[in-house]
């Protein structure tokens, strides 16, 4: 035990307030960039106005502001849903063992998609792409196209380029399968999107907010190759960079820093 004034702290002490700075940062950064922190904040005036008024003892607010903060539980739980959704769904998960059990032909997918991805960057075809890494997004695919197609480029020009009637939409791969088109995703509601992204980019951050996925995203008027995931929104890979992170993501082994310098010369030049 370790005197602090009044106060004997032991060990047992140091692991409960580690465990607690702990959960807050984690609160912090699930909430961090998301309209939640001014809720937060003013829940935070509300409790801290509870508290005065009960120092003072004026019972009938104190009353009211009991009866205020019984139903804003009910409010934050509404409120909060598909954050609250996401973070059940991350702790039910475990993201290793289905990478561990779905890595067959993976590789050949990849391929196929850095393909389709040159090529429609290039052209300026806008793409939306969304890679179902453990969430089944059975309710985007019902809504969709539904479709049980062989991952090839040439499919993926064809279902995204502007005469075909699927284009408007996503594109859903799981299972190393295209399993639907002109699928339609939740809008990102984040305050903090940037004004030059567009409907796709706020689509592709919405449904990795709520969901385990990666989106890859090509812009229609820069030609631009985006990414989101889990609720962050990374712009202009190269497809270098792009062929990196999509084995790093969905289960293959990732390529030492030499191997990575063999790409191709031409996918570098975007």
């Amino acid at each position: 035990m370790l005197p602090l004034g009044f106060l004997e702290f032991g060990l047992k002490d140091l692991v409960e307030t580690l465990i607690i700075a702990s959960v807050i940062v984690l609160l912090y950064r699930w909430i961090r960039g998301s309209f939640a922190i001014p809720v937060v904040i003013g829940l935070g005036i509300v409790f801290g106005v509870n508290a005065v008024v009960s120092l003072f003892g004026l019972t009938t607010i104190n009353f009211l502001i009991r009866r205020l903060l019984d139903v804003g539980i009910l409010a934050v739980i509404i409120i909060f849903q598909p954050e609250i959704r996401k973070l059940l769904y991350n702790i039910g998960q475990n993201t290793s063992l289905y990478k561990l059990f779905d890595r067959g032909g993976s590789f050949s997918v990849i391929d196929e998609v850095v393909e389709a991805i040159k090529t429609m960057s290039r052209k300026k075809i806008g793409a939306l792409i969304v890679f179902s890494k453990g969430s089944p997004l059975s309710d985007l695919v019902d809504k969709g196209v539904e479709l049980e197609a062989t991952v090839s480029s040439q499919l993926l020009i064809t279902i995204f380029s502007r005469e075909t009637p699927l284009h408007d939409g996503a594109v859903i791969i799981r299972d190393n399968k295209i399993v639907a088109a002109s699928a339609y995703l939740p809008i990102s509601q984040n305050p903090n999107i940037s004004s030059m992204f567009g409907t796709r980019h706020r689509a592709a951050l919405g449904i990795s907010e709520v969901n385990d996925v990666l989106v890859i995203v090509v812009s229609e008027e820069t030609g631009r190759i985006s990414m989101a995931l889990n609720g962050s929104l990374t712009s202009g890979l190269t497809l270098q960079r792009l062929r990196y992170e999509m084995q790093k993501q969905l289960g293959e082994e990732v390529a030492k820093e030499q191997e990575m310098t063999s790409f191709r010369q031409s996918e570098l030049e975007i």
